[in-house]
């Protein structure tokens, strides 16, 4: 769909208010979850944690439904894997009474076991107390009383092409296999997307009775067919809120596009410049215009070394539907700079300009207040950072 129309298709929604109030990043590490917070000119940042010192955090998200609960995935020493919740902003937690977990296995058979909880994502606006948690290995969860119990959906997790479709867990995904990527169609809370790793993308519009892949066009580079129907290996997918049949996608093997009434991936990376390519893992989406797009590429090449190409870190945008490619590096360093941003690592806030942020594993935080034009780190000496949320805060 041409760059044009997609906006076009943004009109027949309701319009995103354009926040300029204060901005707060939720901030996921390997070693606990810090939040900073700044005032609406985003000039300066106050760090405050960490929570969950010394345990590993994957993501924490807050409710846009409430605006106060937050959840924190987090795998911890004594604990294992968990969920925790917050209702005053991170100040005091809970742990979730009954977190994601498999079905015990019957006596004789080896059973599946959740290693971590990996991906937070609320329900549907009309849903208040559901939210969705994808896990290593690939499984899908749903809670209906905002996060304090689990239960798996048993439409994926159970299906007879689960093993097939994920690969029964045998691949070499860094921290071991993962579902991610958990989107729900604004306009129909039955409608739900996923992401694996690896697996690939698949859909269900019965809320999770059924399942179907969704990968036709997305190229395998790394198995025996180059077009197959599942084991794909998606690093991050968004749907547009506003051109909801709309969804992009960073995968192991390019920058994608799908228009969902046409049901076919369209490889937009191929655009990018040839000594940059489009192989990362983050992907953000511009909150009022769904023809553009940000990337942070790395280097994809012989090992995988997974760090900006040539040590010179740079975002990539799109403003026509990945038509054109703008190189984005104003203010970050212009060599040795061997950035590693993961999946989950960069955001935008809903100001006008967006604010954009990316996290490193190196505990670096930076931020833009002009789309990425130029770029200010506002946190060091993090630890390994896993995932950046934003949050718009009430005045």
């Amino acid at each position: 769909m041409p760059a044009e129309k997609l906006r076009k298709a943004s009109l027949s929604a309701p319009s995103a208010p354009v926040t300029m109030g204060a901005v707060a990043l939720l901030v996921a590490t390997r070693k606990g979850a810090f939040i900073l917070k700044s005032d609406d000119t985003r000039r300066n940042w106050e760090t405050t944690g960490p929570m969950f010192f010394g345990h590993t955090v994957h993501h924490m998200m807050l409710d846009p439904r409430d605006g106060k609960t937050l959840l924190a995935a987090a795998r911890t020493g004594h604990l294992g894997p968990t969920i925790f919740r917050s209702v005053n902003f991170g100040k005091t937690w809970k742990e979730a009474s009954r977190p994601p977990a498999f079905p015990k296995a019957t006596a004789g058979e080896t059973g599946r076991v959740v290693e971590h909880t990996f991906w937070l994502t609320p329900g549907h606006a009309s849903e208040p107390g559901t939210w969705y948690a994808g896990t290593s290995p690939q499984g899908l969860f749903r809670s209906e009383d905002k996060g304090d119990t689990w239960s798996p959906v048993a439409g994926f997790n159970e299906h007879p092409m689960r093993a097939k479709w994920t690969g029964d867990g045998q691949d070499g995904t860094p921290d071991g296999p993962k579902m991610h990527s958990i989107n729900i169609d604004p306009r129909d809370p039955r409608h739900i997307y996923i992401g694996m790793s690896s697996g690939g993308v698949f859909e269900s519009t019965d809320k999770g009775v059924n399942w179907r892949p969704l990968n036709a066009g997305c190229f395998v580079d790394f198995g025996p067919e180059p077009y197959p129907e599942y084991g794909q290996d998606p690093h991050c997918m968004r749907l547009h809120p506003l051109a909801p049949d709309i969804l992009y996608q960073q995968n192991h093997c390019g920058i994608y596009r799908m228009d969902r009434r046409v049901g076919k991936w369209e490889r937009i990376g191929s655009r990018m410049p040839r000594k940059i390519g489009d192989i990362g893992f983050p992907l953000v989406l511009h909150p009022r215009d769904p023809a553009t797009v940000w990337v942070f590429p790395m280097d994809g090449t012989s090992v995988w070394p997974r760090t900006s190409p040539g040590g010179k870190p740079a975002a990539y945008v799109t403003r026509n539907g990945g038509t054109t490619w703008q190189r984005l590096d104003g203010g970050l360093p212009l060599s040795q700079g061997w950035f590693t941003v993961k999946r989950q690592a960069m955001a935008g806030d809903a100001h006008d300009p967006v604010g954009l942020y990316f996290g490193t594993t190196g505990g670096e935080v930076w931020a833009s207040r002009n789309e990425g034009m130029k770029w200010t780190c506002i946190a060091r000496h993090l630890p390994h950072i896993y995932a950046i949320e934003t949050v718009a805060l009430k005045r």
